[in-house]
């Protein structure tokens, strides 16, 4: 899953971007709301978590400019203003979640989640296949019953490559959705990670590579 938070607290945002990245979720940052436009625009997050009250572009615009461009991302909008017509003009404007601060981090990390959820077509909670069984809930996976040691982005790869549901998935899709903008796009990371999930899921394999194309889960 791939968050931008937009924050013009640096350390709130910090601190957000630490918590949500411990939930395994990748997060790029944004401060003031030209660079969040910019930044929404030409990356495809599954959830934006956006400030209302920001500097440069107020999160009410930034909000209505991205649903005028088409874009899908869901939008979480965070506010001190709690009175109810504050939460009905972010709503109208496009937002499709609306949290008052201050907030509980678990409530963010569930209200996230929530929209991925929605974001997404139906999947079952938890994902299973060839022995395998990820909770993303609980961030556990396992194979035969035997619990694995996966890393943030192994997780993240065999959550993508399971949801995918025999779909090709491009190392560029893996690299967007499960890194962040710090990433190398000429980087090898994404071959190495599924080389070491590989080894990680034993025999018999189930990911499989097609040349020039991806990866995808055996059927």
């Amino acid at each position: 899953m791939r968050v931008l938070v937009v924050e013009d607290d640096c350390e709130l945002a910090e601190t957000i971007g630490v918590g949500l990245r411990r939930e395994q979720m990748a997060v790029d940052i944004a401060i003031d709301g030209v660079a969040a436009l910019d930044q929404a625009l030409s990356t495809d997050y599954d959830v934006i978590v956006l400030d209302r009250d920001l500097p440069g572009l107020h999160g009410d615009k930034v909000c209505a400019e991205l649903v005028r461009a088409g874009c899908r991302s869901r939008v979480l909008m965070l506010t001190a203003a709690a009175t109810i017509q504050d939460r009905v003009d972010g709503l109208d404007r496009g937002a499709d979640d609306y949290l008052p601060k201050p907030f509980a981090f678990a409530e963010l990390v569930a209200r996230i989640r929530a929209l991925l959820r929605r974001a997404q077509p139906a999947l079952p909670p938890i994902l299973e296949h060839a022995g395998i069984r990820l909770d993303p809930a609980r961030r556990v996976a396992s194979r035969a019953g035997q619990v694995l040691d996966l890393s943030p982005k192994e997780f993240g790869v065999l959550e993508l490559l399971l949801a995918a549901q025999g779909r090709v998935v491009s190392a560029e899709e893996l690299l967007e959705r499960a890194w962040d903008e710090m990433a190398d796009p000429f980087t090898s990371a994404v071959k190495v990670t599924v080389s070491r999930l590989r080894r990680k899921l034993n025999d018999p394999p189930v990911i499989e590579t097609l040349a020039q194309a991806g990866y995808r889960i055996r059927r």
